[in-house]
């Protein structure tokens, strides 16, 4: 390993650095099986890891490897796939919850959460998003977890209406400025609105997921059609490019603040909303499999890590500095320079916002379909 050396002159792991330059890192899984044997605990000492963020990508792996919920599968044999899929999920949410609860006590309600998902087949839906956030929140029970709802444009009323009642929220799927900046209107609305019905501010707790590695593995396909060495020369730049516009426009609105709405919000006990870079593992293999860490530090954000970045990282991450303040005219000249090969930025994200989506579909029909074979299977164990 690695390790870097703090001020005081002892050794710490790059995970501690990050830690200690105010990145909280949480993971990017969760399962039964992560859950039962330690892993999850053990992660959160050698890896501070302090929150767990879900998807249905990753609930229709763990469901499909292993035999963990071969006894929670039996005792559901007979029932409906819809309902059993929600039964797991959030007992694994709340058991996840339950482990992270002290350091949610510790640190005051910042970190210590646990995401899970609304069904993506409603990302286009408002009313049915804003009804299972709330069904979601009732069922696990638990002041820690987090309902993650997408940034789509019918999940922004959501969003603020789901904040309104006081329920703690994880917008996904952001990949433009644009769609960014109504994310943080949505957010103080909802917290506007909280604040009016006499919630609590200081307990309810917001991330805004910004999607990094996906952008490049898009960008650079265009990069690569257009096939010029000017061209060829800015792959691997527009991902962190992006993030770090998208940190700018945060400082704007919580650091800046010129309308004066977060300052208020802020003086009734409310948390900002913290981006969360989310997508950071490197899809390209001839990238640094930590770039998407090393090149976004900066304190205030969350960095969610699937297990492999988490490890890269671990073993041979870099800590130097802030590498986000300060540096949004460069990437706003780094994404100029794309878009003078003749490639939309605008265009680009649209996309990766409706392939989100239908990934995640995807995926949540592999977790009905495992799920169903799984309660067949137990069902038929007992005749």
């Amino acid at each position: 390993m690695t390790d870097s050396t703090s001020d005081s002159g002892e050794n710490v792991s790059p995970t501690e650095r990050l830690s200690e330059a105010g990145v909280a890192i949480w993971l990017d899984d969760l399962s039964r099986e992560r859950l039962r044997s330690g892993n999850l605990a053990e992660l959160m000492v050698t890896r501070n890891v302090v929150g767990v963020t879900t998807n249905p990508t990753i609930f229709a792996a763990a469901l499909a490897h292993g035999d963990a919920y071969a006894g929670i599968l039996g005792e559901l044999a007979g029932s409906d796939v819809e309902t059993a899929v929600e039964r797991i999920t959030t007992d694994d949410v709340r058991d996840a919850a339950d482990l992270l609860r002290p350091v949610y006590d510790a640190t005051g309600a910042v970190d210590g959460r646990v995401s899970i998902e609304v069904d993506p087949r409603l990302a286009r839906d408002t009313a049915a998003t804003q009804t299972t956030a709330v069904r979601l929140w009732e069922t696990v029970a638990r002041p820690n977890v987090m309902i993650k709802i997408p940034a789509t444009a019918e999940g922004l009323p959501a969003i603020t209406s789901t904040l309104a009642q006081g329920i703690s929220v994880n917008v996904t799927l952001i990949f433009s400025i644009e769609r960014y900046r109504a994310v943080m209107d949505a957010f103080l609305a909802g917290l506007e609105q909280a604040r009016e019905a006499g919630h609590d501010l200081s307990v309810i707790g917001s991330v805004a997921s910004f999607f990094v590695s996906r952008v490049d593995s898009e960008v650079d396909k265009r990069l690569n059609a257009v096939g010029t060495d000017e061209a060829l020369a800015l792959r691997g730049q527009a991902a962190i490019a992006n993030a770090r516009l998208a940190y700018a426009a945060y400082e704007d609105v919580f650091t800046t603040d010129d309308t004066g709405r977060w300052a208020a919000l802020a003086a009734a006990g409310a948390q900002p909303q913290r981006p969360l870079w989310a997508s950071t593992g490197v899809k390209d293999p001839s990238y640094r499999d930590t770039m998407y860490v090393d090149e976004l530090v900066v304190a205030g954000v969350v960095n969610t890590m699937p297990e492999k970045t988490l490890d890269a990282f671990a073993d041979h991450g870099i800590v130097l500095a802030d590498t986000v303040t300060g540096s949004g005219e460069q990437a706003a000249a780094t994404i100029a320079a794309i878009e003078a090969q003749g490639i939309s930025i605008d265009e680009v994200t649209v996309q990766l916002e409706d392939e989100g989506v239908k990934k995640f579909e995807v995926s949540w029909d592999e977790l009905l379909t495992t799920t169903k074979n799984g309660l067949d299977d137990a069902g038929a164990g007992e005749r």
